[in-house]
């Protein structure tokens, strides 16, 4: 289990413990504590319903193709963006920070 600080769109924030042994990713794990990530697509970089800003300096994984496509789509993008889905629970997430975008139209 890693611990990771989900902050919402009302700037609460959420402990979230999830497990690193189920190959589940951060948008499902924000999903399964009900915090307002849609995940459209299911979990397949094709919509950014998960958009997070990343607010910790965890070694995350690189981004891949798909999701630097989307992101280039999305609303609201900064330097810090990456799609929920695309960060598989792993060890290196302990203590990882993220912030929900905001939602475009």
């Amino acid at each position: 289990m890693v611990k990771i600080t989900v902050i919402d769109r009302e700037d609460k924030e959420h402990i979230l413990e999830a497990p690193t042994d189920m190959n589940m990713n951060l948008m499902e794990i924000c999903k399964s504590y009900e915090l307002p990530v849609e995940g459209t697509c299911g979990g397949m970089a094709l919509c950014s319903t998960c958009h997070v800003y990343v607010q910790s300096d965890n070694e995350l994984p690189e981004m891949k193709d798909e999701e630097e496509d989307m992101l280039d789509q999305a609303f609201f993008v900064e330097d810090n963006s990456r799609l929920g889905c695309q960060l598989r629970i792993t060890d290196e997430l302990e203590g990882l920070k993220v912030k929900l975008a905001p939602v475009g139209d």
